[in-house]
């Protein structure tokens, strides 16, 4: 677990900084919003095209080679972008395929993450897990935030990029060096056959289906305040990518505290709770929208973040007790699928909307993406009884079911 825990930080610290060093990479390249939006929202479509393959995949061979792979990957695929800004020869058509390769890499990988950690942890000591690696990944992400912002303003993208490609190299050479739990397979079956039993599985969890379904506007919404919309709002009037590398920071800051906090959080209805946790997600877009001070937009993104660690602590612990192992990456995979199918059209009509009303309709318009779905989810009956002291499934490996 240590060093899952120590790969979980150094691959987030590089994670953290591409998004910042790329929307400013392409702004001071072309100075335009919209050519930022499809440069940021190529990875995230190429995970929605991705994903499901990459969770049937994952539950078939094995996880722990597919995290490997896909670091490896993904890191480069970020060397070629740092060596495209270095050498002055970027172009968004480049940029744009590169991005792509990464968000595939990712999409291989997030599946596979899932059913990963519990074959390091099992049973009680999940939450504990998942709260640790949450704070892990959110500690990383503080640091890279920020020292995002700084070495963009320093030493310009093309660097920041380097150091990003490193970090995914270094993560694939610890997860390769782990010695885990065996991993549960299903019986032989076709692909077609593997997705539609775990898309049966998804669909028999009222609480994980409706859900996804929340998220997957939640996101469009955020992806085009965290991936453009907070960049440019920081540039044109917040001083450049030193103040957003802070509001980024603070959010992470704020996962930090949440995961520390999480590591001992008793609920009733977790996904009740959890829910409600995902109002806050409209707090960093509002505070944007009216211009606040940098502290207040500061303290609304820790807010944010403190409980969005523990909407996720709580999402995956109930994911990983509550669905059967062999099944696992493949519902994992449905719901990241399901979670970003709408981030790349966030991203892009964010952008064209930025430029056509302006910053402040579009940020008032990102935070009722949060508000509207995430009160609607409250009314789900699975989402309010849900007890986490309700008797669990049967987890014993079934054969998958016929098509």
């Amino acid at each position: 677990f240590a060093r899952l825990f120590t790969a979980y930080l150094i691959t987030y610290t590089g994670n953290a900084m591409t998004p910042v060093a790329i929307a400013f990479g392409v702004l001071e390249m072309t100075g335009s919003t919209a050519d930022s939006a499809i440069v940021i929202a190529a990875p995230v479509a190429a995970q929605v095209v991705i994903i499901l393959l990459g969770g049937a995949l994952a539950d078939r061979s094995s996880r722990q080679r597919m995290i490997v792979g896909a670091e490896t990957l993904a890191g480069l695929s970020q060397a070629l972008i740092a060596v495209l800004f270095l050498t002055g020869t970027a172009t968004i058509p480049l940029l744009v395929g590169l991005a792509a390769i990464t968000g595939a890499a990712f999409a291989l990988e997030l599946p596979a993450k899932t059913g990963f950690i519990t074959q390091i942890v099992r049973g009680p000591n999940l939450q504990a897990a998942n709260a640790l690696l949450g704070a892990a990944r959110s500690g990383a992400v503080t640091v890279g935030a920020a020292l995002a912002g700084v070495l963009v303003a320093t030493l310009g993208v093309g660097v920041t990029l380097a150091i990003d490609a490193f970090t995914f190299l270094l993560a694939a050479a610890l997860i390769a060096s782990i010695r885990g739990l065996p991993q549960i397979r299903p019986a032989p079956a076709s692909l077609l056959r593997d997705l539609r039993s775990g898309f049966r599985e998804f669909i028999s969890h009222q609480w994980l289906w409706t859900i996804v379904l929340q998220f997957s506007i939640l996101v469009a919404g955020l992806e085009a305040v965290h991936g453009l919309l907070g960049p440019a709002v920081a540039r044109e009037s917040l001083g450049g990518s030193v103040a957003w590398g802070f509001i980024a920071a603070s959010s992470g800051f704020g996962t930090v505290v949440g995961g520390l906090i999480g590591i001992r959080l008793k609920v009733q209805r977790p996904m009740w709770f959890a829910s409600l946790c995902a109002f806050t997600f409209a707090a960093p877009p509002l505070a944007l929208a009216f211009l606040a001070p940098l502290p207040v937009i500061m303290a609304a993104a820790f807010l944010s973040g403190m409980a969005g660690s523990w909407f996720g602590l709580l999402w995956y612990t109930t994911m990983q007790t509550r669905v059967p192992p062999e099944l696992l990456s493949r519902v994992s995979a449905y719901d990241h699928f399901g979670s970003i199918a709408l981030a790349p059209v966030g991203v892009l009509v964010g952008g064209i909307l930025y430029e056509i009303l302006g910053p402040q309709p579009t940020l008032l318009l990102a935070a009722a993406a949060v508000i509207v779905p995430t009160a609607a989810v409250l009314f789900v009956p699975d989402v309010r009884r849900m007890r986490s002291d309700d008797p669990l499934p049967d987890r014993t490996p079934t054969a998958p079911r016929g098509i």
